[in-house]
């Protein structure tokens, strides 16, 4: 149990840092272009918050799991992801401790945000200290999604989190639609986003967790 909300809370690290890179710019006429656009969008963000609806696709018999819930992030290296349905949970980064809160099974996991050298290109991202251009290879596929644009990056340094991801942004305004992620086992983690806010002043204090009574700490 351990290991499987270590691996959600590496993936939803790397959302939440690819969540800020998107805004309203010209139609990109290349993937480094377009990769260039996010880039200076995502210098700008501070905070923001969204709904999200994750689909899972893997595991030895290739199960899927659909999920939603509710997103908020603030740089440097804050967030604090909400499942609502169909099982309760909490994942939560303060800035310096990471927590995995499962309600269902009444135990919260407990452990410290990497530091700058030792972190993830995911954990980076968060932290406000990635680069789309400096740390991915850029492709548009020639298929594209209808009134979308979707940008696929792989990592320039192999990544113990995935292999590769997917951002779907809408081709006028290039609003976030969906993120893709695909991990060493070929699961895929699928995030389709709504009500995505930015700079809306979020405070720290908003990224407190405290564990409930009776709860189990590891």
């Amino acid at each position: 149990m351990r290991a499987a909300a270590r691996r959600s809370m590496l993936v939803l690290t790397l959302v939440a840092g690819s969540l800020a890179i998107i805004t309203a710019q010209a139609q990109a006429p290349s993937a480094p272009d377009l990769a260039k656009q996010l880039q200076a969008h995502y210098n700008t963000v501070r905070d923001f918050t969204a709904d999200f609806t994750h689909t899972y696709r893997g595991g030895a018999l290739r199960q899927t799991l659909s999920e939603r819930g509710t997103v908020r992030v603030k740089k440097p290296g804050r967030m604090y992801w909400t499942y609502t349905a169909p099982e309760k949970k909490e994942f939560v980064s303060d800035g310096t401790t990471v927590w995995s809160y499962l309600k269902a099974d009444r135990v919260a996991y407990k452990s410290d945000l990497p530091p700058g050298d030792e972190a993830s290109t995911a954990v980076l991202f968060l932290t406000g200290r990635g680069d789309l251009t400096r740390d991915f290879k850029t492709a548009l596929p020639a298929a594209q999604p209808d009134g979308e644009w979707q940008l696929d990056l792989t990592p320039k340094t192999a990544q113990p989190d995935f292999v590769s991801l997917s951002l779907r942004v809408d081709r006028k305004s290039l609003v976030l639609r969906g993120l893709t992620s695909v991990d060493q086992q070929g699961g895929t983690s699928a995030f389709t986003f709504a009500n995505l806010r930015e700079n809306v002043g979020l405070t720290d204090n908003q990224f407190a967790f405290k564990p409930p009574s009776g709860v189990e700490i590891r």
